[in-house]
């Protein structure tokens, strides 16, 4: 039996009559559709010479064509591979050159530059367009196709997509995922967080991304549930959009926006059933004012390109401010002191590594960087440091990278902005280490503050017995706000950069 996860989202249970996709002009496209559409999709592609195992990369804007180009590449058995919608031609030519893909799909405005990128590769990669509202050669290719295709058979382990990694700490890798990794943590949270064919989510998020593609449409495509699509994130929108919907995913920056639009309220909300926050840390106040506002709490996750999710704070129990919550049922999750893989007692801030059928199959074409990231005994190391409350609860205190070697003591940024914080007057903070004559690193604030009167010695002074010494800030510098990617993730590697020579 085949365990395509194509034939997986569309077992013979599914009714191809319900809703799929609500698109922004207020039309509805059926399973049905999809199941349609994506069989002209998988013929075109296979008319461009896109065989089973072969890379199709795709660097589109959000649309339901390129939704369902996802599951053409699926149906062809190719391996579908992402691109952020940002990366330049030069950053492109080398996911081209690494992936070696036989198709990339891209905007009409840039097909010239990857055909040239793929002429000095001399890769024999063809090309094909879709804009944002769906149209393009590729879609043209498609409308004179059939809609039957014979899905390519595929096994558990069979590579599905690869998703690169966002390359902060070097060279991007490749997370291989196979049919089974997207498959099992799917349906594990369709059942986790009760996703039925009744639900309609609220999707605003990228589609070049994990969180959007396979957490929001994967899950709720399993539940036979409803997309209903935004081509990006829109405060008016979603608001408009939630008393027909009872679901939405999002990054912490959804939520804090939707906080300062004067029509989110209880009344609003009321069909909402469940809001889920990842990507990136939520504020504990966030959190709470999200709650007084709504009477809703923010189920918050724990996951990463190459595990798909990880954790997940319950569903029926709570939901604790500035934890992600318990592992998910079948994902093994233990805290290790990072030199010698030891285990470390509950609460202990350590090395999180997991395993379990949501864990990738490697990086691409790099076996030696593969076997450095697990243990023996099948443990990813995740690179994230993190505790295990009292309760179970994991807590996440920050990227190993980002790790804070002062003076020979260990400082962890989340406990030192986690105080500044909770200062009157802060919005967000980030800490950093940089280069330091004295102390090798130097731990160094970076604010975002609402009260533009808050200077470096009042916070200094706030801090003074909160913290040890060696944790307090060498500076506390601000800025008007901190440089964030794609997925609201604070991009610290920038601010190292930006501050290499404070203290030099």
């Amino acid at each position: 039996m085949s365990r395509n996860l194509f034939d997986r989202l569309f077992a013979s249970g599914l009714d191809l009559a319900r809703v799929a996709i609500r698109h922004p002009d207020g039309s509805v496209s059926a399973y049905g559709d999809l199941a349609a559409r994506s069989g002209q999709l998988a013929n075109a592609l296979v008319g461009l010479g896109v065989t089973a195992g072969d890379r199709v990369a795709v660097q589109v804007e959000k649309s339901a064509e390129a939704l369902t180009l996802y599951l053409a590449c699926l149906r062809a058995g190719a391996i579908y591979l992402p691109l952020n919608t940002g990366y330049t031609l030069t950053e492109l030519s080398y996911f081209i050159g690494d992936a070696e893909p036989a198709l990339v799909v891209c905007d009409p405005a840039r097909e010239a530059g990857v055909q040239e990128i793929a002429k000095q590769l001399a890769t024999g990669v063809r090309t094909a367009t879709l804009d944002s509202h769906g149209k393009g050669s590729l879609s043209a290719a498609a409308d004179a196709q059939p809609a039957g295709f014979a899905t390519v058979a595929r096994g558990d382990d069979d590579l599905a997509a690869i998703l690169y990694t966002s390359g902060t700490t070097g060279r991007s890798k490749g997370a291989m995922l196979s049919h089974d990794n997207l498959a099992s943590n799917s349906l594990t949270l369709r059942d986790y967080w009760r996703f039925t064919a009744d639900d309609a989510l609220i999707h605003a998020l990228p589609i070049y991304h994990t969180h959007g593609l396979f957490v929001a449409t994967n899950v709720t495509f399993f539940a036979g549930g409803s997309l209903i699509l935004m081509p990006k994130f829109d405060a008016d929108a979603v608001i408009a959009a939630m008393p027909q919907a009872t679901a939405m995913m999002g990054v912490p920056t959804f939520y804090t926006r939707l906080l300062q639009h004067p029509g989110l309220t209880r009344e609003l909300t009321a069909n909402m059933r469940l809001f889920v926050s990842g990507s990136a840390p939520l504020l504990a106040e966030t959190h709470n004012e999200w709650r007084a506002r709504t009477g809703h709490a923010i189920l918050e996750r724990y996951g990463m390109t190459e595990t798909n999710m990880n954790t997940s704070n319950p569903y029926e129990g709570p939901r604790i401010a500035g934890t992600v919550g318990l592992p998910l049922p079948g994902v093994a999750l233990r805290v290790v002191d990072p030199e010698n893989g030891v285990q470390l007692a509950n609460g202990d801030i350590g090395m999180i590594e997991v395993k379990g059928p949501n864990v990738f199959r490697g990086y691409w074409r790099m076996p030696e960087k593969t076997a450095a990231e697990f243990r023996p005994d099948g443990f990813f190391i995740t690179g994230d440091l993190g505790r295990i409350d009292t309760n179970g609860y994991v807590q996440i205190v920050g990227r190993g990278k980002d790790l804070i070697i002062s003076g020979g003591f260990n400082v962890y940024p989340k406990e030192v902005e986690s105080e500044i914080d909770a200062l009157e007057g802060v919005i967000e903070s980030a800490v950093i280490g940089a280069p330091h004559p004295d102390f090798g690193e130097g731990v160094t604030a970076v604010v975002v503050a609402s009260d533009k009167s808050l200077d470096e010695a009042r916070v200094l002074k706030a801090l003074d017995g909160r913290l040890a010494k060696f944790k307090l800030p060498k500076r506390v510098l601000f800025a008007d706000e901190l440089p964030r990617n794609s997925m609201g993730k604070v991009q610290k590697n920038l601010l190292r950069d930006a501050h290499k020579n404070l203290y030099v």
